[in-house]
């Protein structure tokens, strides 16, 4: 339009409601092109405007951005122009209208206007776009003539740049809103994903993922740092370029990798092509060649420390502006956060792993070494009856433990018990030599209430208690000829009754029986009948006694001082050399059960660190004579002998009175003259 032309009261009115169009614009919710494209078709009804552009201020790079009109197309441009070098540019920073009559006699900003003459243009206008808030950036119009901008379009059009300029805002505003949407859910996305992967591999993949969702990148990889090597081991993330680049082995000291710079800095760092070949790596060398011309590197760090670095490289310049690096470093954050998590986590599987191998070493070293649990020693008698029962425990054979008294036959027969496949039922004791012969059946198969004077309610005998485990019976060589066949039909059969029962019980046992006799000198005396012995002769078992095990006896010494002292909270920690050789030298006709009483008497005894041993109860015994030489000595050391070899049973067939000669009563009022204690013969 020129500057004289006249325009009717119908064309200012066109001209007005042009206007209201577009305020009408800023009330609806449109994005930044579908607005340009809008306001570029009202543009025409108010202006002469045959081309329009709208130019908006990058402060990142200091450009304007150019986004072209033309006809009834908004043609996307890529286009940044330097502001000092555009029009556009110098209507912004200036605020102020900038016209150019003819491009032909302008000679202004040439490179902007010779794109105007390319397109046949004549006449330019740019109008800054401003609002209250913000410089926004330029609103340019073009026109086929010459002069086609007049001082009634310049009293009109800084107007129209206003609403434009209010309508641009909101667009921008509300794709920025948009835009943190998007970015938040996304963030809580990856937070949601991340903090659920342990496995590094996986997390590596998920992080890839994201990646490529968030931010265009042509490389990616995330540096793992090794304080100890001062390394930074880098694992490709899946993009264009990663491939040959970098393996999951690639490791690098730290000051050789653009990585190391943005760790060691503990800052973002944004790296350029030139700023690359600056770095004297061989690696660095590599990303240059694959035509790398920007390279962002976020260090991630926890409250622990420096993990490492996330990493994403572009063949394009300046391919990371403020607001990625903004997202990255959120990203960023939350992928340490994993790493540190995944990191924490396989540490404690491998330790997890760790303690469960030593357990399982430490349980086989207790089994072997120190001979299940409390059978203590090391000497090659004792190491071959530990295999004979390693041997047999896996069957469900009859074991007979023979042995002297005191020896711990109990102790085997409850090592067998616990390796066998029965280890989780249970463990049923019997002393047949501590019950009195008319209790023996009942306590060993049950009866029913009123089966005998005295049976006021049903008993279970320990066969039924035994049934899925294993009956011990201790001393079985002293069980009464009368009761041997009902032992013999439980062995074959598993089948019994109890006393005054006629049904009949089935049980699932296991028999592990022990004695100090000679069953078959027994059996040969017509004592303890034939075929019960060859049952339960199925596997025998012989106990050393500890004169034939003298290496053992250190360390049982040394395992009793311990128990007895923690026990009875005393520190004693030295056992004097002297007294070590004494022990081993005496005899022990009690064996391990004699050492065991005669420890705990030495610990009680003893005051301070020192053990003190009564010594003078260790005078050595040679065919029957004491120390003391006395008639009274030697008839106390010969009880307490015979008291030890029946196991300090008195009365019975096999009790010390009749081994003695002597009446139960008898063989009593002599223990009390003498002052027989039981610890001495237990």
């Amino acid at each position: 339009m020129s500057s004289d032309s006249h325009f009717d009261s119908d064309a200012d009115l066109r001209r007005y409601e042009a206007l209201l169009e577009m305020a009408d614009l800023m009330v609806h919710h449109r994005s930044l092109p579908e607005l340009f494209v809008e306001m570029a078709e009202r543009l025409r009804k108010v202006a002469a405007a045959e081309f329009a552009n709208f130019s908006l201020h990058d402060s990142t790079r200091n450009v304007m951005r150019l986004y072209l009109w033309e006809g009834k197309d908004l043609v996307p441009s890529f286009l940044e122009v330097p502001v000092a070098e555009s029009p556009a540019g110098w209507a912004w920073q200036n605020q102020q209208p900038l016209v150019v009559p003819d491009v032909e006699s302008d000679h202004r900003f040439p490179a902007a206007l010779d794109v105007l003459r390319e397109k046949g243009l004549r006449s330019y206008c740019w109008l800054p776009l401003t609002t209250a808030q913000k410089r926004l950036g330029a609103l340019g119009l073009g026109s086929s003539r010459a002069n086609a901008f007049g001082e009634k379009d310049l009293r009109l059009l800084p107007r129209v740049a206003e609403l434009v300029a209010i309508a641009v805002e909101g667009a921008l505003t509300r794709e920025a809103l948009q835009q943190e949407k998007e970015r938040l859910q996304m963030l809580l996305e990856v937070n949601t994903t991340l903090i659920t992967n342990r496995d590094l591999q996986k997390l590596l993949s998920t992080i890839s993922e994201f990646m490529h969702r968030m931010i265009p990148h042509d490389y990616a990889s995330v540096a793992i740092y090794n304080e100890a090597a001062h390394s930074l081991s880098l694992y490709p993330l899946d993009s264009p370029l990663t491939t040959g680049l970098a393996g999951v082995d690639t490791t690098l000291p730290v000051k050789e990798t653009p990585a190391g710079h943005a760790l060691l800095e503990r800052e973002t760092k944004i790296f350029s092509r030139e700023d690359l070949s600056g770095i004297q790596s061989s690696y660095v060398n590599q990303m240059l060649k694959k035509g790398i011309q920007s390279l962002c590197c976020i260090p991630l760090i926890t409250r622990k420390g420096e993990l490492g670095t996330l990493n994403l490289g572009s063949v394009q310049e300046n391919a990371f502006d403020i607001h990625d690096i903004g997202l990255l470093q959120q990203v960023a954050a939350q992928v340490a956060l994993a790493l540190d998590n995944a990191r924490a986590y396989r540490e404690i599987a491998e330790l997890t792993d760790k303690l469960a191998k030593e357990k399982l070493y430490l349980e086989d070293e207790i089994r072997s070494e120190l001979n299940f649990e409390e059978i203590v020693g090391e000497s090659a008698p004792l190491k071959r009856v530990l295999g004979q029962a390693r041997t047999v425990a896996p069957s469900n054979a009859t074991v007979l433990v023979l042995g002297d008294t005191g020896t711990g036959k109990e102790l085997i027969a409850r090592a067998i018990h616990r390796m066998s496949v029965r280890k989780d039922g249970s463990f049923i004791k019997l002393n047949c030599a501590a019950i009195p012969t008319g209790l023996l059946e009942s306590e060993l198969f049950g009866h029913e209430k009123g089966a005998f004077t005295g049976a006021i309610s049903q008993k279970v005998g320990r066969l039924e208690l035994a049934d899925k485990g294993t009956l011990f019976l201790d001393e079985v060589g002293d069980i009464p000829l009368e009761l041997q066949p009902k032992l013999l039909r439980v062995l074959q059969d598993q089948e019994f009754e109890r006393l005054g029962s006629t049904r009949t019980i089935k049980v699932n046992i296991r028999l592990v029986a022990a004695t100090n006799r000679d069953l078959a000198k027994s059996v040969a005396e017509r004592e303890f009948r034939s075929d019960l012995y060859y049952r339960l002769n199925v596997f025998p078992i012989r106990m050393p006694s500890l004169r034939d095990r003298r290496t053992d006896i250190p360390l049982l010494v040394r395992y009793f001082v311990q128990k007895f002292a923690r026990r009875m909270n005393k520190p004693i920690d030295t056992i004097p050399t002297e007294t070590m050789r004494a022990l081993v030298s005496w005899e022990w006709p009690g064996n391990v059960r004699e050492l065991e009483n005669f420890i705990e008497r030495s610990v009680i005894l003893s005051e301070g660190s020192v053990l003190r041993v009564p010594l003078a109860e260790l005078t050595p015994i040679f065919d029957g004579v004491s120390g003391d030489g006395t008639l009274e000595g030697l008839e106390r050391q010969h009880i307490i002998r015979v008291l030890r070899e029946t196991g300090g049973v008195i009365a019975g067939s096999r009790g010390a009175a009749v081994r003695l000669g002597l009446k139960r009563t008898t063989l009593r009022s002599r223990i009390l003259k003498l002052g027989i204690s039981r610890q001495e013969y237990e």
